[in-house]
């Protein structure tokens, strides 16, 4: 290149005089050193790369460590445990409860009985009866009690069923959500690698760009150097190379921090360099048909299954609190030993029943149940909506693949014409009839189409994924 430049530059002296020339020398000494800077840029990038970790991944490994180690999906494991020992509580609520109950106790003084001398009597046989003043204690200043109870409620199985049943609703939405979350890393996952494919292959095209470009300046540099051009000409070739080396800069930004998220996502090592196989896709997935989806979505999408638990859990709120009227009655049983309580033997059963009922509350049982049946009206509403919003959703997806079909038969022939275009211009080159730019442009434009089809394809293929995602299923 620099060789070049000193050939442009003995060409010029020779040719132009020196007001010119001290321009052509300004503008190409600009050139070569931000040809020096993007070199030395791209130095440092490949020695930044070479302390990085790289990695080769396919499509399917990706959504293997994704569902490994992504953290969201880890929170949605944990929420279905959760969930699970949430409702095993409430369950626990049907067995009788046993317990047992201690106590140490000192009393600080006891009542006791007095009998007076000659209370039962004064016979001459045998004197006062009793002898002499008598006093019986009752109990012992220090007590000892232990008993050993067992509680089962019975009506109250009305209201521990209905727990139950919200306890239950939980975890199924907790495990819909879970599969709801695996369904859309998966599809993250797919999005995200299509998303970088498609900006290494822009880049390609847009290095492809600024290569046509820097030959376009060489052309308008030597044509103002041999007086066929203005110097503007090379001015503004000179500014295009700029805009394109701004654009390969940017593009490269772009991919660089794409490639963090797609880290993150996957659990890997943030600055993991990712080298990602564009053959490993495979076909792109098959949908059923519009009908058919729109009629199966409302029994099968993630987002109406979770609306119905919302339901079911609103339904087991309102039998709650119908069974708050109900009074509470439970059977109970205790073995109980004690030392130091009067007219009590160590060891005695106790066995019976206990009933209890407010009688009065205020209006909190009326307002509680009138307060459930409004949440589960407006779940039953929000759980309509959903469906709804559920159908337009996926309409919208089929008509967006059905656009981008659309879109890949015109992107197709346009790379079919540029192609075409390419290599008449190539032969016009060969044949001195045409400037080597115009090849280069044309293979450019040739790269930049197929960027674009590709990105038309991949696009295809994530809206069919997202389609499956919106039937439950995983991408």
């Amino acid at each position: 290149m620099r060789k070049a430049y000193e050939q442009i530059r003995i060409e010029h002296r020779i040719f132009v005089g020196p007001p010119r020339g001290c321009l052509i020398l300004a503008l190409l000494a600009g050139s070569f050193f931000t040809l020096r800077y993007a070199d030395a840029q791209t130095d440092s990038a490949a020695s930044t790369d070479s302390g990085r970790p790289t990695r080769s991944l396919t499509l399917s490994r990706a959504v293997e460590l994704a569902m490994q180690n992504n953290r969201r999906l880890k929170l949605a494991h944990l929420s279905v445990a959760d969930s699970e020992a949430k409702r095993t509580i409430a369950r626990s609520n049907y067995y009788p409860h046993i317990k047992n109950e201690s106590t140490v106790l000192h009393v600080t003084e006891l009542e006791g009985i007095d009998i007076p001398a000659g209370a039962f009597g004064h016979p001459t046989a045998t004197g006062l009866i009793p002898g002499s003043s008598l006093r019986i204690g009752q109990g012992s200043v220090n007590t000892y009690t232990s008993g050993t109870g067992l509680v089962q409620p019975l009506t109250q199985m009305f209201k521990i069923h209905a727990g139950d049943r919200a306890a239950a609703a939980d975890v199924r939405s907790a495990q819909i959500e879970e599969t709801d979350t695996e369904n859309s890393i998966s599809l993250l996952v797919h999005q995200m690698y299509f998303n970088i494919l498609t900006a290494q292959a822009h880049l390609e095209a847009t290095k492809r760009a600024a290569s046509a470009t820097s030959v376009s300046e060489s052309e308008d540099t030597r044509a103002v150097a041999e007086g066929r051009s203005l110097d503007v000409a090379v001015l503004q070739a000179h500014a295009a190379y700029l805009d394109q080396q701004q654009s390969v800069l940017t593009q490269q930004l772009a991919i660089d921090d794409a490639m963090l998220q797609f880290d993150d996502v996957l659990g890997l090592p943030l600055g993991t360099r990712l080298i990602l196989d564009g053959d490993s896709l495979g076909a792109s997935p098959t949908v059923p048909p519009r009908t058919e989806a729109i009629a199966s979505v409302t029994a099968s999408n993630p987002k109406v299954l979770a609306a119905r638990q919302t339901v079911e859990k609103a339904k087991a709120a309102v039998a709650a609190a119908r069974d708050a009227y109900i009074p509470d009655i439970s059977g109970l049983a205790r073995y109980s030993y004690q030392s130091g309580v009067p007219f009590l033997v160590h060891n005695f059963g106790t066995f019976g029943g206990v009933l209890t009922y407010d009688l009065f509350d205020g209006g909190a049982r009326e307002a509680k149940l009138k307060q459930a049946r409004i949440e589960l009206q407006m779940a039953e509403t929000q759980l309509q909506q959903t469906e709804a919003n559920v159908a337009i959703e996926i309409s919208a997806a089929y008509d967006k693949t059905e656009q981008l079909q659309q879109l890949m038969a015109v992107v197709n022939e346009a790379l079919k014409a540029r192609m075409e275009a390419a290599r008449v211009s190539a032969q016009r080159v060969e044949q001195s009839a045409d400037l080597a730019s115009s090849a280069a442009k044309a293979d450019a434009a040739v790269y930049d189409t197929k960027a674009s089809l590709l990105q038309t394809e991949l696009g295809l293929f994530l809206a069919r994924n997202n389609i499956q995602e919106m039937l439950g299923q995983r991408p």
